[in-house]
Parts: C-alpha cells; sequence; structure tokens
C-alpha cells in the first residue's frame, strides 16, 4: 500500500480549517477498558521525541501522582520483539513505523482497537494523505478488514539519506540517489547511522532493487556486496544522529547513510541549514521512485491489565499546543499530520518549519513510497550483521 497513490498532490498542504471548526479537545476519562488498579502508571514504547520531557510533563501535570515512564528504541522489529518476550505486561502503548500495528502487531493481538467513535473526529481533521473524504483513513491505521481503528499517526517525514550541502549540492544529490555512496571517490567521506532496518531497506534500493520482495540469489549477493561495500568505505559508524551531524558539520565526513528529516532536524533549527535531508528523484521501487517515507501509528498495547490513561494520552497529543511540542521534542523535530489545522499550523515559526524542509517536504513526499515490512528481512538482516562485524572486528 502506498499512501501517496490515494491523495492529491495539490492538497498535501492544503489547510482544512472549515472541516476542522467546532471540534475541541477534552480531557475526559477513557470509557473503552474497564477500571485498572495501574490508573497512576503509564508506560510508552516509542521512537526518540515522545519519551522527552516537553512531551511528558504536561500530562504528569493533568494526573497528579502519575508515574508516566517512556522508552525509545531505533529499531521496530526489537522494539516489538520486546512485546512478544512477555513485556506486553509492562508497556501501555507502543509507537512505531506505519506498517507494523497492520502487518504484524494486529495479527499476533499485540495490540487493542481504539475506540472510533473517540478518535475519527481527530482523524478527519488530519492531512489529506492520512485522511481523505475519497480513501477514508489511511488503512495502516486500520485493521486489514478495515474494521477496527488500531492507531493514531501523528509524525512523518522521508528518510533516506543526509549531506552537507557545503560539499554535495542537493542536485547532485537528488540526481544520483542511495547509489552515490558506491562511487569510490566517496570512501572514507560519509558516515553510517546504523539503523539497522532503514540501513537494509536503503541497502537494497542502493543495489538497484526494492525491499519489498522475495529476493532473488543473485540480489541477495549484490546485497551482500553493497553491504560490505558501505560498511567498509564508511569513515563512521554510529547510532547517534547529533554525533554524526556534529562530524558532518565539523567536515569530518560530507554525507550520512540513513538519514532524514528525523535525523537532522535538530541540526537546522541549531542554524546549521547546510545539514540537508535528500529524496532522490528515482531509483528502483515501485513507479521508479528512489525514496522512502514514513509516519508514526501509536497504538495500544493489548496488556492484559492496560492503563485506564493510555487513551488519554493519545488523545492528549492531539491537543493543538501538544502537537507543536510532540512536532518540536527535544529530540528530533517533525511535521505532524495535524498541521491541516490553522491552529495548529500557526503555532509554528519560520525556523522551526524550516528545520523540517518544509518548503521541499510536499515534493519529498510525493516521490517517495510507504515504509513496509521487507517479506525476506530475516535473512538479508543476517547478512547486514555480518558486514558490520566483520568492519567492526
Amino acid at each position: 500500500m502506498n499512501t501517496t497513490h490515494n491523495y492529491n498532490r495539490r492538497d498535501f498542504m492544503k489547510i482544512a480549517g472549515t472541516a476542522a471548526a467546532g471540534l475541541a479537545f477534552t480531557s475526559l476519562p477513557s470509557t473503552s477498558f474497564a477500571a485498572s488498579k495501574r490508573d497512576k502508571e503509564l508506560n510508552i514504547l516509542c521512537w526518540e521525541g515522545y519519551n522527552s520531557d516537553n512531551v511528558l510533563n504536561p500530562f504528569r501535570g493533568m494526573h497528579k501522582g502519575l508515574s508516566l515512564k517512556a522508552e525509545s528504541g531505533t529499531d521496530d522489529p526489537s522494539m516489538i520483539n520486546k512485546l512478544r518476550a512477555g513485556e506486553i505486561k509492562v508497556w501501555d502503548l507502543i509507537n512505531l513505523n506505519q506498517c507494523w500495528a497492520r502487518e504484524q502487531m494486529w495479527k499476533e493481538k499485540l495490540i487493542k482497537p481504539l475506540d472510533r467513535k473517540r478518535f475519527e473526529p481527530y482523524i478527519e481533521k488530519m492531512m489529506p494523505m492520512f485522511y481523505n473524504k475519497t480513501m477514508g483513513i489511511n488503512p495502516f491505521a486500520l485493521s486489514p478488514d478495515g474494521k477496527e481503528l488500531i492507531g493514531m499517526m501523528q509524525r512523518f517525514g522521508p528518510m533516506n539519506f543526509v549531506v552537507n550541502t557545503k560539499k554535495i549540492s542537493v542536485k547532485t544529490a537528488e540526481d544520483q540517489g542511495l547509489p552515490m555512496f558506491l562511487d569510490p571517490k566517496m570512501k572514507g567521506k560519509y558516515g553510517l547511522l546504523a539503523w539497522d532496518n532503514w540501513n537494509v531497506m536503503h541497502m537494497c534500493i542502493t543495489a538497484g532493487f526494492s525491499p519489498y520482495k522475495m529476493h532473488t540469489p543473485e540480489e541477495v549477493e549484490l546485497f551482500k556486496k553493497t553491504a560490505q561495500t558501505l560498511f567498509a568505505n564508511a569513515k563512521m559508524i554510529g547510532g547517534d544522529p547529533a554525533q554524526l551531524n556534529q562530524a558532518l558539520i565539523n567536515g569530518e565526513i560530507d554525507a550520512i547513510y540513513s538519514g532524514g528529516t528525523y535525523t537532522c532536524s535538530v541540526a537546522r533549527k541549531e542554524g546549521f541549514s547546510e545539514v540537508y535531508h535528500v529524496s532522490p528523484l528515482r531509483g528502483p521501487l515501485e513507479g521508479g521512485k528512489g525514496s522512502l517515507q514514513w509516519f508514526e501509528v501509536t497504538s495500544v498495547v493489548n496488556n492484559p491489565d492496560v492503563s485506564p490513561l493510555a487513551e488519554d494520552f493519545l488523545e492528549y497529543v492531539q491537543r493543538p499546543d501538544i502537537c507543536h511540542t510532540v512536532a518540536m521534542a527535544e529530540a528530533s523535530h517533525n511535521p505532524v499530520t495535524q498541521m491541516s489545522q490553522p491552529e495548529v499550523f500557526a503555532k509554528f515559526k519560520k525556523d522551526e518549519l524550516n528545520c523540517f524542509q518544509w518548503d521541499t517536504l510536499e515534493a519529498d513526499m510525493t516521490r517517495s513510497v510507504d515504509y513496509q515490512v521487507v517479506p525476506d528481512n530475516d535473512l538479508l538482516t543476517s547478512i547486514y550483521n555480518e558486514a558490520k562485524r566483520t568492519r567492526e572486528g
């Protein structure tokens, strides 16, 4: 499912203020869950940002005595594995990229359905790629049969690679795409952000084929050579985008392999506009595209004693002021689905919009395909890990 198939490009930044009028946030307690002894506890497993104090503290202030904990991850499958390993009894909310709720967690009964009557009015105010009258709710937020709402969408953005525009022009980077990193001239000039499942997808694209299919033995061999080359030629490898951004700014490297607005927005907000995310113009993906995009779906975990505050938190982050806070979370700045609402969009200053490259965001998203599950991910990840171990050894 490619989200961008079902909305008009011209509608991307359409302000849906008329449709938005009249719906106000309420802090009414959830009616979806039975009374729980955990009414003073809420645990969130999430990508970086939702665990920031500027996001969490106002909610703590609304619920005196609340124990609110949030733990971040950098790899969707690893976070799902926590639930499979028994932590389904620990977490109340899980925040992952779009494909996992529908394709895996719902099927494995790791998450619960949401109260559609409570949350659909918020979804109907989101940007057209997340809700429009033709498509309805974006299918990634629904169960496969379309009957159940299984998560709320909020942060989104493109995710490909990052360059220092003082060293590599945007035009060159967009034109060459990810294969640019295989050019011998790039040896020792880039850092590799080791976010494994993103790297696996990008290495497929670099090798010249889509990650979203079962791969032939020849493609698997080409993936192996590509992974070995990219690890061998990287100047530095790390899991912290802030460190790699600093290296980019200092001139130690010219580019970062696997990166997006999610990873470079904080540096841009600090004034380093030369740190720039690139969405390639073309590639081996569906429709000849070469760029990936993500959006997060936050779901209620099928915890047998789930906190009654889980749905309340999901409603809390729909508030216009909190939408802005989530977008500008301390660890990562990102556009949010609610920016179609005038009262939300008005909260963003020019430098905040610029930090996640708002002016080109429409083009970036429309030339991208959805982040999906890789069918032979286990095989490719094992090859990827071997290439990483060889470099580390």
